[in-house]
């Protein structure tokens, strides 16, 4: 199975407007873009639950991508593009900005035929502490813990 949107020649920037869009629609009060060195890295947007406002982030990882379509160039299943673009940083942040749209869209489908609550699918992304670190980044990090302590699966 090929990288879903490999292809893609949308821009980042175009696949963050309509995803903030996306979110503005499904109920979220604000919506912002973490950037680093002027790439956006992610969004963090804000819900009013019935426990109260809480904030959640959505992280796209870049480099993930980009050394998955480094590798999927060299294994040759990446032909129908030039290869100046085929394994590009610049491709990997189309990419990867669009497989997370995606993600959301289907997410979002959950929530608008109630099947299930923004809050509820957004869960792993919620943010907990003082630190901004997400609920799934909390759990990463005790799981390690347990398994350094000896105490996992107790």
């Amino acid at each position: 199975m090929s990288i879903l949107n490999y292809t893609t020649k949308i821009d980042a920037g175009k696949t963050v407007g309509e995803m903030q869009q996306a979110l503005a629609k499904a109920g979220a009060n604000s919506v912002s873009v973490e950037y680093d060195n002027g790439s956006p890295v992610g969004l963090s947007f804000l819900l009013v639950t019935p426990h109260g406002p809480r904030h959640f982030t959505l992280p796209v990882n870049v480099h993930a991508m980009h050394r998955l379509l480094i590798a999927e160039d060299k294994a040759g299943r990446l032909g129908s593009l030039p290869k100046a673009i085929r394994s590009s940083g610049a491709q990997a942040e189309r990419v990867a900005w669009r497989i997370m749209k995606d993600w959301l869209l289907a997410q979002l489908a959950l929530v608008a035929t109630d099947m299930a609550g923004l809050d509820q699918v957004m869960l792993p992304y919620i943010q907990v502490g003082d630190l901004g670190q997400t609920l799934y980044d909390t759990y990463k990090e005790r799981e390690v813990l347990a398994i350094e302590s000896g105490e996992a699966g107790r």
